[in-house]
Formats: C-alpha cells, sequence, structure tokens
C-alpha cells in the first residue's frame, strides 16, 4: 500500500513539472508573438547576442570550433533565406509554373524558403547555444583558427557566388527595397469644370 502513495506523488510531481514547462513554453510563445512586428528590436536584440558572443569567445581565446559550427550553420540559414520557396529550376523540369520574364506575366511576389521571422529566430537560437556552450571546457578544442577562417571564407563565397547566378539565371531578387510596388488602379482624372454644371 505504501508504493502507491509514492507513484501518485511521481504523478503529482510529473504534473507539475509539465505544467511548469507548459506555462514558460506558453510565456516564450506570447513574447515571439508580441516581437514579431518589432523588426528593428529583434534584429538590434540579435546584434547585442552576436556581440556578447564575439566579446566571449575573444576574451576566453577560445571556443573557434563552436565559431566554425555557429559559421556553418549562419551559412545555410542565409542561403535558405535567400532562395525561393519554390526553387525554379526544379519548377522547370516538371513543367509546372515559372517566375514571369515577361511585363505582360502575371506579378508574383517573392517568397522566401526561410521566412525573415524564421530566419532571425534560428539564428537568436544558435548564437544563444554557442554562448552557453562556450561555459563547457569540453567544447574547448585546440584548433589553428586561420585555417578554420579561410576554410569558412572559401565556403561563403563560393556558396554565394552559386547562390547569385542562381539569382541572375533565374531573374528573382529576394529583397523588396528598391522595388516598384503596386499600389492598385490609378483612379481616372475628373474634370472639375464638368463636374460643376448642373
Amino acid at each position: 500500500m505504501g508504493g502507491g502513495a509514492g507513484l501518485s506523488d511521481d504523478n503529482t510531481a510529473a504534473s507539475a513539472v509539465t505544467e511548469f514547462s507548459h506555462a514558460v513554453w506558453r510565456r516564450y510563445q506570447h513574447i515571439l508573438d508580441k516581437s514579431t512586428p518589432l523588426v528593428l528590436y529583434r534584429w538590434i536584440f540579435l546584434a547585442a547576442i552576436a556581440l556578447i558572443y564575439a566579446l566571449r569567445v575573444y576574451i576566453v581565446q577560445g571556443f573557434y570550433i563552436i565559431t566554425y559550427g555557429l559559421g556553418i550553420y549562419i551559412l545555410q540559414l542565409l542561403i535558405a533565406f535567400l532562395s525561393p520557396q519554390v526553387d525554379p529550376e526544379i519548377q522547370e523540369l516538371t513543367d509546372g509554373p515559372a517566375l514571369p520574364t515577361r511585363g505582360s506575366e502575371e506579378f508574383r511576389p517573392f517568397v522566401r524558403r526561410l521566412p525573415e521571422f524564421k530566419f532571425w529566430h534560428s539564428l537568436a537560437k544558435a548564437f544563444c547555444f554557442a554562448l552557453v556552450l562556450t561555459f563547457f571546457s569540453a567544447f574547448d578544442v585546440p584548433v589553428f583558427w586561420p585555417i578554420l577562417l579561410f576554410y569558412w571564407l572559401v565556403l561563403f563565397i563560393s556558396t554565394m557566388k552559386r547562390q547569385i547566378m542562381h539569382m541572375v539565371k533565374y531573374k528573382y531578387v529576394p529583397f523588396s527595397f528598391g522595388k516598384q510596388r503596386y499600389n492598385g488602379k490609378k483612379a481616372a482624372p475628373t474634370d472639375e469644370a464638368n463636374s460643376s454644371r448642373p
């Protein structure tokens, strides 16, 4: 009979932990939802986290493997951010609808594979995770960091070159600034002289 009371206490503790974790998750999601329209403040927050991480790595003079992994992950996110949701190369093979190439074709806005908010959120989580890892000495593997930096730069340049060539080939621009915006039909000019007649 004593074992039943212990089982009841375990269930109560487990449900309390589950309830607490659910409350924390709801609060986190609420903060994310409220921050969605605050684009500038979100990116300033990300820049602050990145600066803290960079200062931590600079002061400790280590964790270059963590930084290299973070750089590779950032590059992967950047490519997804700059890519269209439906790749025109694959669409071309399946003979589906393509991006407009003439002015007479229907305008379709650029839809990213990775939306801006998810891009920001993934970057913020990655920097926070990398910052936490810098507090564990097991991840401070001694390496010659200039080789890692050189390799990352070569990888970045080659990947971005391929991405830019893809943009040019399929004529899409992943940024909205500098583009013409459609504001609807212009109203026909009215002649005030005609409207004043009875």
